[in-house]
């Protein structure tokens, strides 16, 4: 296989061909009104086309007993010579399933843009082992059928990342955000948008040296369960990366989060990174998410690491709006200007 990660794939243009694949849970079947509205603004705002894989409108029951059914619509996206790039519909829990009947050597035979959050961790997992860069963000549900439109902050991460072969450059935080959820059974709020308040951006709680490596990471609940599967990543890759974690709107517990940071110590991969950034965590209360990110800290500095540049509250993820970030590609994190910055293209 190539080098982790470090296959870029075409960029996305206006007109091309997208398939929708469900990889985790059904809900575009289960909420058809939201995934046409998610597809149709897909649509509107990107130019693309936008197609659904065999099985993406499936339900969670028939998803969830014919893991091999979601495999192969990877796999038929990928082959398909009229789809450019490839979207997920939304996360779940289960994609773990998948993973015995991933063809990784089909993957990197077929580069492709391939987009999701969440449970499709796992599938970002399988394209960095096959040795393809991906891009965690931007699935159909919930960035790309947001209410009342997609976020321009969401809009122009995945056109700067996935859509331009000019360096991605400069990272920012989203100048709002929101906690607000609306009903997505509810067709009729659909075109409500969500209250937003001003983001108070993101929190540089250590480290002084510049530092610069390849982004790796994902939701760190899935993170854990594909821990020792044939698709985590050789420990050599963890050299110099820079991590990125986030956690679910499950919220799991500041000490579990703790000590899955702790498991990673002791695997040999936070002594081996080079920064690590969080992003801001979903339907948590401002001093809970603090007392989180003390947490974390506090774990990095018991691990020997007290000199890891940690920055905190991005905009990626279980977040909204939530941003796109190209996995594999190298990122710049100065913490002495507050900086953080992809210098390079994320595709080619």
């Amino acid at each position: 296989m190539p080098a982790y990660a470090s296959i870029r794939p075409p960029a996305l243009r206006p007109g091309d061909t997208v398939a929708v694949v469900s990889l985790s849970a059904g809900l575009a079947g289960e909420l058809p009104h939201r995934y046409a509205i998610g597809k149709r603004q897909l649509a509107e705002t990107f130019g693309l086309r936008v197609i659904d894989a065999p099985h993406a409108t499936r339900d969670s029951d028939w998803l969830r007993v014919n893991p091999k059914a979601r495999a192969e619509d990877l796999h038929w996206a990928l082959e398909n010579r009229d789809v450019h790039g490839i979207i997920s519909a939304i996360g779940g829990d289960d994609s773990v399933r998948i993973v015995p009947y991933l063809d990784l050597g089909l993957i990197a035979a077929h580069p492709k843009v391939f987009t999701g959050y969440s449970d499709t961790t796992i599938s970002h997992l399988a394209f960095g082992k096959a040795g393809v860069g991906s891009f965690y963000g931007m699935a159909v549900l919930s960035t790309a059928a947001e209410n009342g439109g997609i976020a321009r902050f969401s809009a122009d991460s995945f056109s700067a990342t996935v859509m331009s072969t000019e360096p991605v450059g400069e990272l920012a935080a989203a100048t709002e955000w929101t906690e607000e959820q609306l009903d997505w059974n509810r067709p009729e709020l659909q075109s409500r948008r969500r209250r937003w308040v001003p983001n108070y951006g993101w929190l540089w709680l250590q480290g002084d040296e510049p530092v610069r490596g390849p982004l790796m990471g994902g939701c760190l609940e899935v993170l854990a369960m594909a821990l020792g599967t044939a698709i985590w990543p050789d420990l050599a890759d963890f050299d110099g990366a820079v991590l990125h974690l986030e956690i679910s709107e499950d919220r799991p517990p500041v000490s579990q989060v703790v000590a899955w940071i702790r498991n990673f110590a002791a695997l040999g991969i936070v002594a081996r990174i080079s920064a690590l950034l969080f992003s801001r965590p979903e339907s948590m209360s401002l001093r809970d998410t603090l007392a989180l990110y003390e947490a974390v800290r506090d774990e990095l500095v018991v691990s020997g690491r007290p000199d890891l540049p940690f920055v905190a509250n991005l905009d990626y993820g279980h977040s909204s709006p939530m941003g796109v970030l190209p996995l594999g590609r190298q990122v710049l994190v100065d913490p002495r200007q507050r900086r953080l910055s992809i210098l390079e293209p994320a595709v080619c």
